[in-house]
């Protein structure tokens, strides 16, 4: 086994665990966005292993950066309490989570117990910043200028909202 499968796994591992963190530790929300964080970079990791560098620094630090930030603010602004999550109300959640995530493991298992196709190399460029900046400017360019007037409003709600009073 090489190494690159080594550091496959053991980052695969992580992210699975983390993900487990995140979702069943219903008690403490920013032990929850902290598990998220390690999720995100563990993730980031796996996208340099596949020699996307580009897309693994964007999901560093978008995702593991900006956004559980942004989690960690509405967690701390809502001022969550453990009594707002009683335990008869988290038992049903986890009990369906767990027997899907069983479902999903017997799936998995089931797959990897058949034979696999040959995996074929990335192509040419696989993750760089020329091939993301054609694709968003010339396939995507709509939906990428829609998605900056929505960030616009988002940022121009947020100050409405945090001001006491409109001028």
């Amino acid at each position: 086994m090489s190494a690159g499968a080594v550091l496959f796994y053991v980052f695969a591992g992580m992210t699975i665990l983390a993900s487990l963190g995140m979702v069943l530790n219903v008690r403490n929300t920013v032990a929850s966005a902290m598990s998220l964080v390690v999720a995100m970079i563990s993730l980031g990791a796996i996208y340099v292993l596949l020699d996307a560098y580009l897309v693994a620094a964007i999901q560093i630090m978008v995702y593991a950066g900006a956004i559980v930030v942004l989690f960690l603010f509405v967690v701390m602004l809502l001022n969550l309490r453990t009594d707002v999550f009683p335990v008869t109300r988290s038992r049903l959640p986890k009990l369906l989570g767990i027997a899907a995530s069983g479902w999903g493991l017997f799936a998995f298992l089931k797959l990897l117990h058949g034979t696999l196709p040959a995996v074929s190399p990335a192509p040419e460029g696989f993750g760089g910043f020329r091939e993301l900046g054609k694709a968003l400017f010339t396939s995507y360019v709509l939906p990428f200028e829609a998605t900056s007037f929505l960030l616009l409003a988002a940022i121009v709600g947020a100050v409405i909202l945090a001001k006491r009073r409109i001028d």
